[in-house]
């Protein structure tokens, strides 16, 4: 790397609205404050939720679904 064009990273103290903080190394000066982080997140935690609107995901099924196999005769 080539010295004196990089900016300098300085560690730097992150705030969630949930209370949890934590320690990353940034360009700014300053504290950041962030409205939802990776503890707080329903990607993240499990519980996001699958909003079916208006039976979407059972007519995808009835559509596209896996065929049912008729019964083998003997």
């Amino acid at each position: 790397m080539k010295t004196g064009i990089h900016p300098a990273y300085h560690d730097v103290k992150v705030h969630c609205a949930c209370g949890n903080n934590f320690t990353t190394r940034s360009t700014s000066k300053s504290d950041i404050g962030v409205e939802i982080c990776s503890n707080c997140h329903p990607f993240f935690t499990g519980k996001q939720k699958l909003i079916d609107s208006a039976g979407r995901v059972e007519r995808y099924t009835r559509k596209y679904g896996k065929k049912k196999e008729p019964a083998a005769q003997a």
